[in-house]
C-alpha cells in the first residue's frame, strides 16, 4: 500500500461523504478506494470510518486523523510545488464552476486566453445558478455574486455587479412607464427570480438618495437561472431587474428599454471562492489571478 495514495483517498472519502464521489474524483475504481482505506485502517489499526448501505461518517479516530492527514497532504503538495517548475507551467485537471450568464458572456468568450496561456491545464467548467458543495463536489473554485453564505471559505474579491431595472419595448408600450417603484404593486407586471435550493424569490431593491424601496410584488413568471429571467424580460412577461453586462447589449440594440433610470439598486460583490483546506495549486493560482484580470477590465463590472 502506497501510504500517501491511501491517505488521499481517505481524505477524499470524508470531504465527499461517500465512495462513490470520493473514487470519481480521483480517477479511481470505486473498489480499489475501498481496498487503500481497508489497507489503511489495517495499517494505523484503528476503525477510521463507519460504514452503511446510505452513508459513511467518520469514528472518533478517524476525524483525529483527517485534521493530520489534510494537513501533511497540504506540506507535501506545497513540497513538490516548490521542487517542481509547477509554478512556471501549472498543469492538471482545474474544476471551476460559475453562474451561466457569467459563463454564457464572461468567462466562455475569453477562455481561450487562458488555455492558450496554460495548455497544460485541462478545465472542467461547470455552469449553474444553484449554490455548489465545493467540498463534496470536488470543485477547486467558483466564481459566485453576492454576499458570502459560508464563512469557511476563502474568497477574494475581484468585482461588482451593478443592476439595470429593464422592461421590453413591447410591455411598455401594452401597460406604460411607471416613474416610481410603488406602481409595480398596482398596474404592472414584474419577471420573479427564485433561489434553486430554496426555491424563495428575491425582492426588487430600488435606492434613489435616502429612500431605500424593497418591494416582493405579485408575478406572472419567475425562473432561478439567469439566462431563462433575461428571456423572459425579452419576451414581455414583465419589468425586472438584471446585471448590466447582461443587458446591455439589448438595450443597445432596442430589445430592452431601462424603466426608472433614477432610482437603482445596490451592486453585488463577486468573489472567486475556495476551500479553506484545499492546497491553492498553481493551475487554481493561475485560474484565480486571470479572472480577477478579466473582470477588472470589464466595464460593467468595475470594481470598489
Amino acid at each position: 500500500m502506497d501510504p500517501i495514495h491511501a491517505m488521499r483517498a481517505f481524505v477524499r472519502v470524508v470531504e465527499a461523504g461517500n465512495f462513490t464521489r470520493a473514487a470519481d474524483s480521483l480517477d479511481l475504481p470505486k473498489g480499489t478506494v475501498t481496498k487503500q482505506i481497508q489497507a489503511l485502517e489495517e495499517r494505523v489499526q484503528a476503525k477510521l470510518l463507519n460504514r452503511t448501505t446510505r452513508r459513511v461518517t467518520v469514528t472518533p479516530d478517524g476525524a483525529a486523523y483527517y485534521e493530520r492527514a489534510a494537513r501533511l497532504l497540504n506540506d507535501f503538495d506545497d513540497l513538490e510545488s516548490s521542487m517542481t517548475n509547477a509554478q512556471a507551467s501549472p498543469k492538471g485537471r482545474l474544476r471551476v464552476d460559475v453562474g451561466s450568464s457569467t459563463a454564457k458572456l464572461i468567462i466562455i468568450p475569453a477562455l481561450q486566453t487562458f488555455c492558450d496561456q496554460y495548455p497544460d491545464i485541462q478545465v472542467d467548467l461547470g455552469v449553474t445558478d444553484r449554490p455548489v458543495d465545493l467540498i463534496g463536489e470536488n470543485v477547486d473554485c467558483v466564481i459566485r455574486a453576492g454576499d458570502l453564505q459560508d464563512q469557511s471559505l476563502v474568497a477574494r474579491r475581484i468585482g461588482t455587479m451593478p443592476f439595470v431595472t429593464v422592461a421590453s419595448p413591447a410591455y411598455i408600450a401594452r401597460y406604460g412607464m411607471p416613474k416610481h417603484p410603488s406602481e409595480l404593486e398596482k398596474r404592472h407586471h414584474v419577471v420573479g427570480f427564485f433561489a434553486s435550493n430554496s426555491r424563495r424569490n428575491y425582492p426588487h431593491e430600488f435606492n434613489k438618495g435616502d429612500e431605500r424601496i424593497e418591494l416582493s410584488v405579485t408575478y406572472r413568471v419567475s425562473v432561478n437561472e439567469s439566462n431563462a429571467h433575461l428571456a423572459s424580460v425579452l419576451a414581455g412577461f414583465g419589468i425586472s431587474q438584471c446585471v448590466s453586462f447582461q443587458a446591455a447589449p439589448h438595450i443597445e440594440k432596442g430589445e430592452l428599454v431601462e424603466v426608472m433610470p433614477d432610482w437603482t439598486r445596490d451592486p453585488l460583490p463577486v468573489h472567486v471562492v475556495y476551500p479553506p483546506n484545499r492546497h491553492l495549486s498553481p493551475k487554481v493560482r493561475a485560474f484565480v489571478d486571470w479572472a480577477a484580470e478579466l473582470f477588472a477590465k470589464h466595464p460593467n463590472l468595475q470594481r470598489t
